[in-house]
Protein backbone atom coordinates (compact mmCIF):
# COMPACT_ATOMS: atom_id res chain seq x y z
CA UNK A 1 0.00 0.00 0.00
CA UNK A 2 2.81 2.38 0.95
CA UNK A 3 4.62 1.75 -2.34
CA UNK A 4 1.43 2.33 -4.31
CA UNK A 5 0.87 5.62 -2.48
CA UNK A 6 4.42 6.81 -3.19
CA UNK A 7 4.06 5.83 -6.85
CA UNK A 8 0.80 7.76 -7.10
CA UNK A 9 2.37 10.87 -5.58
CA UNK A 10 5.32 10.65 -7.98
CA UNK A 11 2.95 10.33 -10.93
CA UNK A 12 1.03 13.40 -9.75
CA UNK A 13 4.25 15.44 -9.42
CA UNK A 14 5.35 14.29 -12.88
CA UNK A 15 2.05 15.49 -14.34
CA UNK A 16 2.27 18.93 -12.73
CA UNK A 17 3.99 20.72 -15.66
CA UNK A 18 1.33 19.44 -18.07
CA UNK A 19 -1.49 20.41 -15.71
CA UNK A 20 0.07 23.83 -15.13
CA UNK A 21 0.26 24.40 -18.87
CA UNK A 22 -3.37 23.38 -19.20
CA UNK A 23 -4.32 25.85 -16.48
CA UNK A 24 -2.45 28.69 -18.19
CA UNK A 25 -4.10 27.86 -21.52
CA UNK A 26 -7.48 27.87 -19.80
CA UNK A 27 -6.73 31.15 -18.02
CA UNK A 28 -5.69 32.81 -21.26
CA UNK A 29 -8.83 31.56 -23.02
CA UNK A 30 -10.99 32.86 -20.16
CA UNK A 31 -9.27 36.24 -20.22
CA UNK A 32 -9.82 36.52 -23.97
CA UNK A 33 -13.49 35.52 -23.74
CA UNK A 34 -14.66 37.27 -20.58
CA UNK A 35 -12.00 39.91 -20.00
CA UNK A 36 -9.44 39.77 -17.22
CA UNK A 37 -11.57 41.50 -14.60
CA UNK A 38 -14.67 39.41 -15.30
CA UNK A 39 -12.98 36.02 -15.68
CA UNK A 40 -13.53 33.95 -12.54
CA UNK A 41 -11.36 31.32 -10.94
CA UNK A 42 -14.27 28.90 -11.28
CA UNK A 43 -14.43 29.52 -15.03
CA UNK A 44 -10.69 28.89 -15.34
CA UNK A 45 -10.86 25.75 -13.20
CA UNK A 46 -13.76 24.42 -15.27
CA UNK A 47 -11.91 25.05 -18.53
CA UNK A 48 -8.74 23.43 -17.18
CA UNK A 49 -10.66 20.47 -15.68
CA UNK A 50 -9.06 20.94 -12.27
CA UNK A 51 -10.22 22.05 -8.84
CA UNK A 52 -9.81 25.60 -7.61
CA UNK A 53 -7.39 24.24 -5.01
CA UNK A 54 -5.16 22.94 -7.81
CA UNK A 55 -5.30 26.34 -9.51
CA UNK A 56 -3.89 28.06 -6.47
CA UNK A 57 -1.38 25.29 -5.73
CA UNK A 58 0.12 25.06 -9.22
CA UNK A 59 -0.11 28.65 -10.46
CA UNK A 60 -1.59 30.98 -7.87
CA UNK A 61 -4.21 33.68 -8.02
CA UNK A 62 -5.56 35.32 -11.17
CA UNK A 63 -2.86 37.98 -11.32
CA UNK A 64 -0.16 35.33 -10.99
CA UNK A 65 -1.78 33.44 -13.86
CA UNK A 66 -1.70 36.57 -15.98
CA UNK A 67 1.97 37.15 -15.18
CA UNK A 68 2.77 33.50 -15.96
CA UNK A 69 0.95 33.69 -19.31
CA UNK A 70 2.88 36.82 -20.31
CA UNK A 71 6.19 35.53 -18.95
CA UNK A 72 6.01 32.35 -21.00
CA UNK A 73 5.60 34.33 -24.22
CA UNK A 74 8.20 36.94 -23.16
CA UNK A 75 10.91 34.26 -23.14
CA UNK A 76 10.82 34.40 -26.93
CA UNK A 77 11.75 38.08 -26.96
CA UNK A 78 15.15 37.73 -25.31
CA UNK A 79 18.51 38.36 -26.98
CA UNK A 80 20.03 35.29 -28.64
CA UNK A 81 22.01 33.18 -26.18
CA UNK A 82 24.75 32.76 -28.79
CA UNK A 83 25.04 36.44 -29.66
CA UNK A 84 28.08 36.75 -31.97
CA UNK A 85 30.93 39.07 -31.08
CA UNK A 86 30.10 42.43 -32.61
CA UNK A 87 33.49 43.10 -34.11
CA UNK A 88 32.37 45.01 -37.22
CA UNK A 89 29.39 46.89 -38.67
CA UNK A 90 28.41 44.08 -41.00
CA UNK A 91 27.95 41.72 -38.08
CA UNK A 92 26.03 44.39 -36.19
CA UNK A 93 23.71 44.88 -39.17
CA UNK A 94 23.11 41.13 -39.37
CA UNK A 95 22.38 40.85 -35.65
CA UNK A 96 19.97 43.79 -35.73
CA UNK A 97 18.17 42.41 -38.78
CA UNK A 98 17.97 38.93 -37.26
CA UNK A 99 16.65 40.13 -33.90
CA UNK A 100 14.30 42.60 -35.57
CA UNK A 101 12.84 39.78 -37.65
CA UNK A 102 12.32 37.67 -34.55
CA UNK A 103 10.74 40.53 -32.60
CA UNK A 104 8.23 41.49 -35.29
CA UNK A 105 7.37 37.85 -35.96
CA UNK A 106 6.65 37.13 -32.30
CA UNK A 107 4.84 40.37 -31.42
CA UNK A 108 2.69 40.32 -34.57
CA UNK A 109 1.43 36.84 -33.67
CA UNK A 110 -2.39 37.08 -33.31
CA UNK A 111 -2.18 35.72 -29.76
CA UNK A 112 0.19 38.49 -28.68
CA UNK A 113 -1.90 41.14 -30.42
CA UNK A 114 -4.89 39.78 -28.49
CA UNK A 115 -3.00 40.31 -25.22
CA UNK A 116 -2.25 43.93 -26.17
CA UNK A 117 -5.92 44.49 -26.95
CA UNK A 118 -6.88 42.91 -23.63
CA UNK A 119 -4.52 45.24 -21.77
CA UNK A 120 -6.03 48.26 -23.53
CA UNK A 121 -9.61 47.12 -22.91
CA UNK A 122 -8.93 46.48 -19.20
CA UNK A 123 -6.83 49.59 -18.55
CA UNK A 124 -9.47 51.12 -16.24
CA UNK A 125 -10.86 48.07 -14.44
CA UNK A 126 -7.64 46.06 -14.31
CA UNK A 127 -4.56 48.25 -14.94
CA UNK A 128 -2.35 45.41 -13.71
CA UNK A 129 -2.77 43.75 -17.12
CA UNK A 130 -1.06 46.65 -18.89
CA UNK A 131 1.58 46.94 -16.18
CA UNK A 132 2.42 43.24 -16.45
CA UNK A 133 2.54 43.38 -20.24
CA UNK A 134 4.84 46.39 -20.19
CA UNK A 135 7.17 45.33 -17.37
CA UNK A 136 7.48 41.68 -18.40
CA UNK A 137 6.53 41.27 -22.04
CA UNK A 138 7.67 44.51 -23.69
CA UNK A 139 10.63 44.89 -21.35
CA UNK A 140 12.07 41.57 -22.55
CA UNK A 141 12.39 42.96 -26.08
CA UNK A 142 13.71 46.32 -24.86
CA UNK A 143 16.32 44.63 -22.66
CA UNK A 144 17.48 42.44 -25.55
CA UNK A 145 17.95 45.48 -27.78
CA UNK A 146 19.77 47.36 -25.03
CA UNK A 147 22.13 44.42 -24.68
CA UNK A 148 22.90 44.41 -28.39
CA UNK A 149 23.49 48.18 -28.39
CA UNK A 150 25.70 47.98 -25.30
CA UNK A 151 27.80 45.28 -26.94
CA UNK A 152 28.13 47.40 -30.09
CA UNK A 153 29.08 50.42 -28.00
CA UNK A 154 31.69 48.42 -26.10
CA UNK A 155 33.19 47.31 -29.43
CA UNK A 156 33.41 50.91 -30.61
CA UNK A 157 30.80 50.46 -33.35
CA UNK A 158 28.27 52.92 -31.93
CA UNK A 159 28.18 55.94 -29.65
CA UNK A 160 25.28 56.98 -27.46
CA UNK A 161 23.19 55.52 -24.67
CA UNK A 162 22.10 51.91 -25.26
CA UNK A 163 18.52 52.62 -24.13
CA UNK A 164 18.15 55.53 -26.54
CA UNK A 165 19.75 53.58 -29.40
CA UNK A 166 17.42 50.63 -28.70
CA UNK A 167 14.35 52.87 -28.71
CA UNK A 168 15.42 54.46 -31.99
CA UNK A 169 15.92 51.12 -33.71
CA UNK A 170 12.56 49.89 -32.41
CA UNK A 171 10.90 52.98 -33.86
CA UNK A 172 12.47 52.36 -37.27
CA UNK A 173 11.51 48.70 -37.08
CA UNK A 174 7.85 49.11 -36.17
CA UNK A 175 6.92 52.54 -37.57
CA UNK A 176 3.07 52.37 -37.42
CA UNK A 177 2.72 48.60 -37.89
CA UNK A 178 1.88 47.72 -34.27
CA UNK A 179 -0.84 50.36 -34.01
CA UNK A 180 -2.30 49.21 -37.34
CA UNK A 181 -2.34 45.60 -36.15
CA UNK A 182 -4.03 46.58 -32.88
CA UNK A 183 -6.68 48.51 -34.80
CA UNK A 184 -7.19 45.61 -37.18
CA UNK A 185 -6.53 47.79 -40.22
CA UNK A 186 -3.45 45.85 -41.33
CA UNK A 187 -2.73 42.19 -41.95
CA UNK A 188 0.14 40.43 -40.25
CA UNK A 189 3.19 40.73 -42.54
CA UNK A 190 4.47 37.63 -44.30
CA UNK A 191 7.82 36.14 -43.18
CA UNK A 192 9.45 37.69 -46.24
CA UNK A 193 7.95 41.11 -45.47
CA UNK A 194 9.05 40.89 -41.85
CA UNK A 195 12.63 40.04 -42.83
CA UNK A 196 12.69 42.91 -45.32
CA UNK A 197 11.35 45.34 -42.72
CA UNK A 198 14.06 44.29 -40.26
CA UNK A 199 16.85 44.62 -42.82
CA UNK A 200 15.62 48.07 -43.83
CA UNK A 201 15.42 49.16 -40.19
CA UNK A 202 18.98 47.96 -39.53
CA UNK A 203 20.28 49.78 -42.62
CA UNK A 204 18.45 53.00 -41.75
CA UNK A 205 19.67 52.83 -38.15
CA UNK A 206 23.31 52.43 -39.15
CA UNK A 207 23.00 55.29 -41.63
CA UNK A 208 21.85 57.51 -38.78
CA UNK A 209 24.85 56.43 -36.71
CA UNK A 210 28.01 56.69 -38.82
CA UNK A 211 30.96 54.62 -37.80
CA UNK A 212 32.85 56.30 -34.94
CA UNK A 213 36.38 57.38 -35.75
CA UNK A 214 38.98 54.61 -35.45
CA UNK A 215 36.27 51.91 -35.18
CA UNK A 216 36.49 48.69 -37.27
CA UNK A 217 34.52 49.01 -40.51
CA UNK A 218 34.60 45.37 -41.52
Amino acid sequence: MAKASVSKRRQKVGDEPAVRERILDAAFAAFMKSGYAAASMLEIATRARVSKRELYALVGNKQEMLIACISERAKRFGAPANLPILSDRQTLAQVLASFGTKLVREVSDPTVIAVFRLAIAEVVQAPEVARALDSIGREAGRAALRKIMAEAQASGLLTGRPAELAAQFAGLLWRDLLVSLLLGVAERPSPREIAGRARNAAAAFLQLHPLPKDAPAC
